[in-house]
């Protein structure tokens, strides 16, 4: 599993180029790596855990439940970062540090419901379709503000900030790429400036494998990388 390990490193130092690049924009450190682990066995999450690795994500409620006691939990912060359907809330709701993919009222509802149900206060990220992919879910760009604003009064969710996905090298240019974290980032800045209840963005979760830097540049303080890290048969 070195490889695990040396992927690690040059990814390190690529974050590191780009929060240098990036200025007083950043502080040393100011963006956390999240390493992607569907798909992947519990005995590689563990070596990336010992390898610094402190921030993981999963796709999927059951593979989160069958991974979940062969993880080493005591060393990492676990986030659910797929598309959560309302059913499985129940099963991860005290299994995860925070939600990644909150894409409809009713499903931060059901959120809502079941963190109360565990005496828990849980954090979310909005997810943002910014692309407007009809294959994506999320809000719309434009719907982004009216959406956070209506989960303040939901007592056991905390609004962390907001995630999105951009399209894929084969979609859209690295330019297009740019401008779309652009402007999720003047999103996210907005939303920002207006103080509310249960509202507080500290993150701003955009950039994956093949475009983490791009979104460093313009404004991403966590990155989402699976295969880079487990190698190119691991799929997102």
């Amino acid at each position: 599993m070195e490889y695990i390990e040396k992927n690690l490193g040059e990814i390190r130092e690529k974050i590191d180029r780009a929060v240098s690049a990036r200025g007083a924009a950043y502080e040393t450190g100011a963006v956390r790596l999240l390493a992607v682990t569907k798909s992947v066995e519990p005995e590689k999450i563990n070596f990336a855990i010992e390898r610094g690795v402190d921030l993981i994500g999963e796709n999927r409620a059951g593979e989160l439940l069958e991974k979940y006691d062969r993880i080493k939990r005591d060393k990492v912060e676990i986030h659910f970062i797929g598309n959560l359907q309302t059913n499985k809330v129940k099963y991860i709701i005290d299994k995860v540090d925070l939600i990644q993919s909150v894409n409809s009222l009713r499903l931060a509802e059901e959120i809502n419901k079941r963190a109360y149900l565990h005496g828990i206060k849980m954090g979310i990220l909005a997810e943002i379709n910014i692309g407007g992919e009809e294959s994506k879910t999320g809000i719309p760009p434009g719907e982004a503000f009216e959406f956070v604003r209506s989960l303040k009064d939901f007592e056991n969710l905390r609004v962390a900030g907001l995630m999105t996905i951009a399209p894929p090298p084969e979609k859209a240019e690295k330019t297009q790429i740019l401008k779309l974290f652009e402007k999720m980032h003047e999103i996210f800045v907005d939303i920002s400036s207006k103080k509310s209840d249960n509202i507080d963005m500290e993150i701003l979760s955009m950039g994956m494998s093949e475009d983490f830097e791009e979104a460093i540049s313009r404004g991403a303080n966590v990155v989402r990388v699976g295969r880079a890290i487990f190698g190119e048969k691991f799929l997102i």
